[in-house]
């Protein structure tokens, strides 16, 4: 009989890669795999894979009464459902399973995706931001197998907590595609170059606004937004006010397939986040691997961490700032210089053989391999 792993995660199952990639890893190494997370309003269908999953319903879809409600239910759920190890994802998921950890004697492993006390929606509101350092406080320092997404992250949590957690970054698997659709076939401009900001937390302080207006000034191409977050129907708004309808295209969420197909035909990959809080100062999207994996080069913010890449490898360039016009004037540089962008896409195969999850995985595997 395999041995069960729960991996409880707060957020939707089917766009969440992270979490998928760790659960086939762990689905590999010789665990039955149970998902669970919740169903979002607009919640595409769950696609097929090889471990189970399960989406809970909630009453409540925000505030202080969903996260008791989602904290409740996960409890219930882990102390009714047999388990040998469970994975919680993010402190959001992490009190109901140490406390279930406890109660039945069995091991925890936590991977934080973020320096979670640190995003704006916290540290706007210190009421909340004090409840969940509590939380975390009381329990980080009784973990032993801790993951998260990159050295600056890591260091932080050492430096809190005498704990230093293993870095596993959120790069994607190495792209085998079946078969490559074309612009037509996408619906996409042949005539145009494209630019592509992707992923499901397309929000506030992440340039989305910025690159839209940027649109105004730059020479024979179109902005692709593929995903979701909390500034899209700011950004329609802006479209619509500023007479963008043939410059910028938003895609809502997509499948991760689908969403590759739409980045292997753009001509260059956009991550603007500001430094406006330590969560994004030290981010490291994984928007940016998507890009690399599938070939296109990158124009992004000049964070620490996204730095390391973007120089290490040689694959794009920075923003200035994030006036409009210098966004623009930078986009306009980069796409008209072939020589440096046909460079820069070479380098991005390069980077894709290094920066996969069959590389990343090995570290994963080295602690779940004690846990089989």
């Amino acid at each position: 009989m395999k041995k069960r792993v729960v991996v409880s995660v707060i957020n939707d199952l089917v766009t969440d890669q992270r979490v998928n990639k760790v659960c086939n890893t762990l689905y590999e190494t010789g665990f039955e795999v149970l998902l669970i997370g919740r169903r979002l309003p607009g919640s595409l269908p769950m696609d097929k894979r090889r471990y189970n999953t399960r989406r809970m319903h909630l009453i409540f879809k925000k505030g202080i009464l969903f996260y008791a409600e989602f904290q409740i239910r996960l409890f219930i759920f882990l102390l009714t459902h047999k388990s040998g190890l469970l994975v919680s994802n993010d402190l959001d998921t992490l009190l109901p399973n140490y406390l279930i950890s406890r109660i039945k004697r069995i091991p925890l492993v936590y991977d934080s995706h973020e320096y979670f006390t640190g995003v704006p929606e916290l540290v706007n509101s210190p009421v909340k931001q004090k409840i969940w350092k509590t939380v975390e406080r009381f329990i980080f320092p009784k973990l032993k197998d801790v993951f998260t997404v990159n050295d600056s992250i890591a260091s932080l949590y050492e430096k809190e907590y005498g704990i230093r957690p293993k870095v596993v970054r959120n790069v994607p698997p190495l792209r085998r595609v079946k078969k490559q659709m074309s612009r037509k076939e996408l619906n996409l401009p042949l005539d145009k170059k494209i630019l592509i900001l992707q992923g499901s937390g397309i929000n506030i302080h992440r340039g989305a606004e910025e690159m839209v207006e940027a649109m105004q000034y730059i020479d024979n191409a179109i902005l692709l937004i593929v995903g979701g977050g909390d500034v899209i129907d700011i950004l329609k708004e802006k479209i619509k006010n500023k007479r963008l309808q043939n410059r910028v295209i938003i895609k809502g969420k997509q499948p991760y397939e689908r969403l590759m197909q739409y980045t292997a035909n753009a001509d260059l990959g956009l991550s603007l986040d500001k430094n406006t809080n330590i969560n994004y100062r030290y981010s490291l999207p994984n928007k940016i691997f998507d890009y690399l994996q599938a070939g296109i080069p990158v124009l992004v913010s000049n964070l620490v961490e996204i730095r390391k890449i973007v120089e290490r490898y040689d694959v794009g360039d920075f923003i200035p700032g994030h006036n409009p016009r210098d966004i623009a004037a930078k986009v306009n540089e980069m796409l008209g210089n072939q020589t440096l962008m046909e460079r820069w896409r070479k380098n991005c195969t390069f980077a894709a053989r290094q920066l996969n999850w069959e590389n990343e995985s090995k570290i994963l595997m080295e602690v779940y391999n004690k846990y089989v």
